[in-house]
Parts: C-alpha cells; structure tokens; sequence
C-alpha cells in the first residue's frame, strides 16, 4: 500500500469513528505493556527537508505544521519530500479563529476551508482549530462548576452560588456557542470532502472549561468530522489531564505534548514548563490514553529543552514513566 492509499484508508476508519487513522507498526514507539501505539512530532512552520531529517535522527516520526494557507499544491510538494524522508506531516495548526466576532466570521470560516484543503495536500488527517474566545468575570479557575443544558449547551451556572456577577461571561459563552455551532455545521462538508477531521483544542480561550463540557461541545456534533484536539497540558489549572481523555474517550483525533506547574499556594495558578517537570502524573495519563484506545501522535508544543531531549522525555511518556 502506497502512503496516498494508506491515508485514504486511514480517513476511512476515522469515518467509522476510530480515534485516528491506522498507523505503521515498524516506527510506533511503544512497549510491550501498552496496545496503543503512540507516534512522537514537534511542530514546525513551512516543512523543510533539512529539518525533517533532523527530527527523524532523533526519534521522531512526524511534524505539525503551522503554515495552514499554503494551499493544495504548494502541500501537495510538502508531502512529496516528507515521504522522500521518511516522514509524515500528520496536522495542520488553524489555531485561533474569532467565530463570534461578526465582522470577521466569514474570512475565518473561508480561512478553514483553506487549512482542510493545505491538509489534503500535506497527507495530514487534521487541523488543529480553536472556534473563539471570550472574557469578562469569571471564577477562578478552581471555582467552575459549570451547569449546561446537554441539548443545546447553553450554560446557566459557572459556579457555586450567587451567579449574577458572572452574568456577562454567561451571555458571551453561549453566544460563542451558539455561533461556534453554526460555523462548524457548515464546515463539515468541506472536512468531509478533504478526507480532514477538525480537531477542536482546549486551550485558554475561556470555553468549554471543564472535562465534561468540553467533551459534551466536541460530540454535539455527531460527526466524525469533529473531534477533540487534545492538549494534555493546556487545563492543569481546571482539572487533571485524564479526566478530560476519560470524557472525551474515542472523540480524541490528536494530542499535544506540554506540562504545567501548579503552584500550591494559590489554587488555579502556575506556569507552562518543560514535559515531566510539572504538575502532570504522567503514568496516569499514558494509562487513560491506554484505556480510552488512543492511537496516534503525540505532538510537543513549546518548551526549551534540546530536541533530544524533547525525544527522550517523550519516550520515557510513551513508555508509562
């Protein structure tokens, strides 16, 4: 099987709902403990051969992409020399879009529809997108007790007790809902046409906070165009990493690789630091990914440590350490 065959095959099973596509057993880091097998990557912007090649002397088997507007065929050459090198441009980063923002609505879902058509070129099975954000006053991040309807997701509590001063964060949220919806219903069938899954990340956008929440906006959709782009350390100040992979269980297309140190003298506090230097119990994760079946990439985002570095934490990740 060529490697188009293989990716057409591997949206196919995405299709009837398997957490990501089929992956080569000769390069899955893995140990004889764990079923799943987990592929390493970092991220890079235009994909170059030179740095491919690096990253493959190091141990790592793909590369995330942030250079979501090159188009199908400036991507399609892209894949060409990954495959040359022997490795795999598995995502695309969209990042930040502002869905709830009118004035910007349509170029940011046209901006999609570009990033799903680069992903096809690249041979990538997703683009990593976060909808919008929002503010105003909110809980800290210990206090959330979100209360939503499950049908419509509209929020009616953030917290415990008297809500009215989180009044204006509760409107905003169920407006970026409600839009956020919309935009992602219409996105579908360009996803389905370019074999792309979208991926939504948790990260700081101050939506869909907590484990069940965030898990119950990715499978509003029913689709299997729609799935949670995981970060395993974006949330450590809300919750821990594996309650959300037990929530989102089989809705996981990626994961990004990051740490976070709580500090224990002031809940919901801390900062991002390197991976297995932080607050995140990573045996307990890697047994969550375990239990939920994920298969697939795990993605450093960030972090200053030496790129050898980066690959031997992350085998000791894979490995349950």
């Amino acid at each position: 099987m060529n490697r188009r065959d293989f990716l057409h095959t591997a949206a196919a099973a995405t299709v009837v709902g398997a957490a990501s596509f089929t992956l080569p057993t000769q390069v899955c880091a893995e140990t004889p403990q764990w079923k799943t097998k987990l592929l390493k990557a970092l991220i890079c912007g235009e994909p170059s051969e030179q740095v491919l090649t690096n990253w493959k002397a190091l141990g790592f088997h793909g590369a995330e992409t942030t250079a979501w507007s090159v188009g199908f065929e400036k991507a399609e050459k892209a894949r060409i020399m990954a495959d040359r090198v022997g490795m795999q441009i598995h995502s695309v980063m969209r990042a930040w879009t502002n869905f709830n923002n009118p004035n910007s609505l349509q170029g940011d879902i046209d901006s999609v529809v570009t990033a799903l058509e680069s992903a096809k070129g690249y041979g990538a099975n997703a683009i990593l997108l976060v909808p919008c954000r929002t503010g105003g006053t909110m809980p800290q991040p210990h206090e959330f007790r979100i209360e939503f309807d499950p049908d419509t997701l509209m929020v009616s509590k953030v917290a415990d007790g008297d809500n009215s001063r989180y009044a204006a964060y509760i409107e905003a949220q169920n407006y970026a809902t409600k839009v956020s919806i919309e935009a992602l219903k219409g996105l579908i069938p360009a996803a389905e046409k370019n074999g792309v899954v979208i991926g939504i990340e948790n990260v700081w956008n101050n939506l869909w906070i907590t484990p069940d929440f965030f898990a119950a906006f990715v499978k509003y959709f029913r689709s299997p165009w729609i799935q949670g782009y995981f970060d395993i350390g974006n949330h450590v100040k809300y919750a821990k990493p594996e309650e959300y992979i037990y929530a989102l269980g089989k809705d996981i297309i990626k994961m990004h690789v990051k740490d976070f140190r709580l500090n224990e003298k002031q809940p919901g506090t801390g900062n991002f630091c390197e991976i297995r230097a932080g607050s995140v119990n990573w045996p307990v994760v890697r047994k969550a990914i375990e239990d939920v079946g994920y298969n697939g990439f795990m993605t450093i985002e960030g972090g200053g440590d030496p790129n050898d570095k980066k690959s031997a934490d992350l085998d000791l990740i894979i490995a349950g350490k």
